[in-house]
């Protein structure tokens, strides 16, 4: 059966239902249907989130279709709560660029889904469609403030940084002219546009505490600077409070279930190749305030989203993981250690031997930050016994803990051995979080450091753009900010095409972006864009909805 067609067989509850296993009363709900509600933010109390335990479930560099992060972390509140333990699992929005692309959605395979899936994939609550309206509000108060003349803030157009958002793949978009056709529609200027997930009020989303730190977020963020070469911030243009209106129910995190019925909180949705990658703070301290387990992901590999959700996440909001699941697959280990994309499903234990080096840098990463570390490893049909033996035992030769997960095929009961070895970790309380670098050090250093110590990098090399950019940030006494690195997510370097455990490598900082609103400033590595485009045969071909509105094709 299909991702939907399982989705689809499966009876939900009402969510007052779902509600009440984390002893929510239903009227405390704002409810969207039978099987989705918002939670308000008066539920998080920091005397609970204390006490709760933080789980971050990350993974190994991935192949192009992932490999299966938010199903291992479904599948692991399944587990727990198999094993009669109070926990939820917290993740992200989906993006309907993948949706529509080649990645897919994001709500999890087989048995481990959040229902109803369909809704999830697509318009969910409104959280992306408010984001994006937030984001435009500020770019038409920015070019009717260049129209303007009478209220002029002298903006000089070709410094503006901030660009329009949609929360779709299209390239057309990247780089536009506005303003065509004369006088009455406005000042022309280049333009262009990110996609939805990647932009700076996704960000902020993320990153904000409350109403009033979103709103001082908001105020914050750069747009560029007046002829007189004076920095300009949205605050300037008196937008923070409309584009905080927008965003009044985007703030409250989405409570689903689980297809076994248990809780899942999904908020926010920035990739974590060109954003940071996690969900919200507010979801997290919901989830660590209403159970004794929360479980998180962090998007892509380690190198990425579990370097900002550490780095970033975790420095901003005082959190500290107890453990971290690294997610592994063979055919992710075959990838890496030289398999072709058509011999994926083929096994080969050389190359699962040679693959592995990938895997066994991204735990020595995580050991950087000071936390124990278990190893999902997240079972496909077409692994051997062989393959996966070899792999439970590199791993036990590092000390380090390895189950098969079949929450894909069996829900629940393919994940409570991986839930029993997290809570066992989590009961030897080894873990003693640290960052890997303060804010206080030289913008240089801190992106050294990721470099050099999350990539294995020998060091990096900036752009002449870069540079300027780089003394326009220090000027504007933002370089006490941590590091957001946009890099591909197909290798621990900037080149995707070097797979495995790359060495004798540097990087390149191609330019920077300033995200002084969300708290952090973005160097753009090699060639990526933060507006990505469909694939040759994108995934919208294959869907369809009948004359009983019963959805097909989306995964």
């Amino acid at each position: 059966m299909s991702d939907i067609s399982i989705a689809q067989s499966i009876q939900m509850q009402h969510i007052n239902d779902v509600a009440a296993k984390l002893n929510i009363p239903s009227e405390e709900l704002e409810h969207y249907g039978k099987f989705k509600a918002k939670l308000p933010l008066h539920l998080i109390h920091e005397e609970s989130i204390e006490k709760s335990n933080l789980i971050l479930v990350t993974a190994l560099t991935p192949t192009p279709a992932g490999e299966g992060k938010t199903t291992v972390s479904i599948g692991l509140n399944e587990g727990f709560n198999k094993l009669n333990k109070k926990s939820v699992v917290v993740l992200r929005e989906p993006s309907l660029g993948p949706v529509f692309g080649i990645k897919g959605g994001a709500a999890g395979g087989g048995y481990s889904q959040v229902v109803p899936m369909e809704d999830i994939n697509l318009h969910f609550t409104g959280d992306f469609n408010a984001v994006e309206k937030a984001n435009n509000l500020l770019s038409s108060l920015i070019d009717n403030n260049i129209q303007n003349k009478k209220r002029s803030l002298n903006i000089d157009p070709r410094t503006i940084v901030w660009k329009r958002v949609i929360d779709l793949n299209d390239r057309s978009l990247r780089d536009i002219t506005i303003g065509l056709g004369g006088t009455a529609n406005g000042i022309p200027r280049q333009d262009g546009f990110n996609i939805t997930a990647a932009s700076e009020i996704m960000a902020i989303l993320c990153m904000a505490k409350d109403i009033k730190d979103l709103k001082q977020k908001l105020g914050n963020i750069f747009i560029g600077y007046t002829f007189d070469k004076n920095p300009i911030y949205a605050k300037d243009l008196n937008a923070e409070n409309a584009m905080a209106l927008l965003l009044k129910d985007a703030i409250k995190p989405n409570l689903v279930q689980t297809l076994e019925h248990n809780p899942a909180i999904i908020h926010g949705g920035p990739f974590a190749n060109i954003a940071q990658g996690t969900n919200t703070i507010i979801a997290t301290k919901m989830g660590m305030s209403l159970t004794d387990y929360t479980i998180t992901e962090a998007g892509f590999g380690a190198d990425l989203g579990a370097e900002k959700f550490l780095n970033i996440k975790c420095e901003y909001a005082q959190l500290k993981p107890k453990v971290v699941v690294v997610v592994a697959t063979i055919r992710a280990l075959r990838h890496h250690g030289g398999s072709p994309k058509e011999e994926y499903d083929t096994p080969h234990l050389k190359r699962v031997e040679r693959g592995f080096e990938n895997l066994k840098k991204h735990l020595e990463n995580m050991q950087k930050f000071g936390l124990s570390r278990v190893v999902a490893i997240n079972h496909f049909p077409t692994d051997s016994q062989e393959e996966i033996d070899w792999l439970i035992q590199a791993c036990q030769s590092l000390g380090i803990k390895a189950v098969v997960s079949k929450g894909w095929a069996s829900g629940g009961k393919g994940t409570t051995e991986l839930a029993t070895a997290v809570i066992q970790e989590i009961t030897n309380n080894s873990s003693d979080f640290k960052p890997l670098y303060q804010k206080k050090d030289p913008i240089k250093e801190k992106i050294e450091t990721i470099a050099k110590e999350i990539y294995g990098a020998e060091g990096v090399d900036y752009s002449a753009k870069a540079e300027r950019d780089l003394k326009s940030i220090i000027k504007l006494n933002l370089n006490e900010l941590p590091i957001c690195m946009a890099k591909t997510q197909k290798s621990f370097s900037d080149q995707e095409k070097l797979r495995g455990r790359p060495s004798n490598f540097r990087v390149s900082v191609r330019e920077f972006e300033i995200a002084a609103g969300a708290g952090f400033i973005i160097p753009i590595l090699g060639n990526m864009m933060r507006m990505p485009g469909l694939p040759s045969v994108p995934a919208s071909e294959g869907m369809n909805i009948n004359e009983n509105g019963v959805i097909s094709g989306l995964s």
